[in-house]
């Protein structure tokens, strides 16, 4: 046996181990193609159940809007979108900090003062760190 592992391959046994490591190559890609499609097909179907079930939270969403629209003067029930989401004059922080009610002459908004005051401190902070650096 030590005489086999010792010998070179000839030219017959090189072709063919060739021709099996082509085949079993071929073999691995299709493998990993069909796994690839059964992975893409689990991915297809866990997004259109998403899909779906965005689209049934958004119906009933409008269901109960409608039905808070019709019935007026009853007060919203605890829990839904429409208690929970700020009416149109109210902003969240988040909306303060990055839009402004003021608009330009050309229609574009300003920049807040929030905006303004982070800049500003930015600024003095940059120009006291350049200070620093030379100065050192």
């Amino acid at each position: 046996m030590a005489d086999q592992t010792a010998t070179p391959l000839t030219d017959e046994e090189r072709e063919e181990l060739e021709a099996l490591r082509a085949e079993k190559a071929r073999r691995a890609e299709e493998e990993r193609a069909r796994v690839e499609r059964e992975e893409l097909e689990a991915l297809r179907a866990e997004q259109g159940r998403v899909d779906a079930e965005i689209l049934a939270e958004r119906a009933a969403e409008e269901r109960a809007a409608k039905r808070a629209s019709t019935a007026k003067g009853a007060a919203p029930r605890p829990g839904t979108q429409a208690a929970s989401a700020p009416g149109p004059k109210e902003k969240t922080f988040g909306e303060r900090m990055v839009t402004s009610s003021a608009v330009d002459d050309d229609g574009i908004p300003t920049m807040p003062v929030a905006q303004k005051i982070i800049i500003a401190v930015a600024l003095v902070a940059v120009a006291v760190f350049i200070i620093y650096t030379v100065t050192r």
